[in-house]
């Protein structure tokens, strides 16, 4: 196991990433193809961005990267609280999101305070 998957940010972005994945797979309205490829990738975004950051080894890198999946995060949330507002997302798929997505958010904050680096 890499130690990346330790992370708490980590498990969080990945649960957040997959349920997304999951949610956003199935057959849809053409009009939520735009905002669920965008959802899509911001929730990828954020689980790679720790991943890629971690390998990096180097603390300015590492906390460049922590950052960029904060924004992603953020991102995410934004547009699954759209796809739920429009009626895209049911309100407790739209929960469920924002729950894994501030669980990361909230560990990634952690992380930026006190970063550490080990090499995968």
């Amino acid at each position: 196991m890499y130690k990346y998957q330790s992370l708490e940010a980590w498990k969080r972005a990945h649960a957040a990433a997959v349920l997304v994945m999951r949610v956003t797979d199935e057959p849809h309205h053409p009009r939520t193809r735009s905002l669920f490829e965008q959802l899509r990738r911001a929730a990828i975004s954020v689980e790679a961005n720790i991943v890629e950051g971690y390998a990096l080894t180097t603390p300015a890198l590492y906390r460049r990267h922590l950052r960029i999946g904060m924004g992603s995060a953020a991102e995410a949330e934004c547009l699954a609280r759209i796809a739920g507002e429009l009626g895209y997302l049911s309100g407790d798929l739209v929960k469920q999101i924002e729950t894994h997505l501030g669980g990361a958010m909230r560990a990634l904050h952690g992380l930026l305070q006190k970063p550490k680096v080990i090499a995968t």
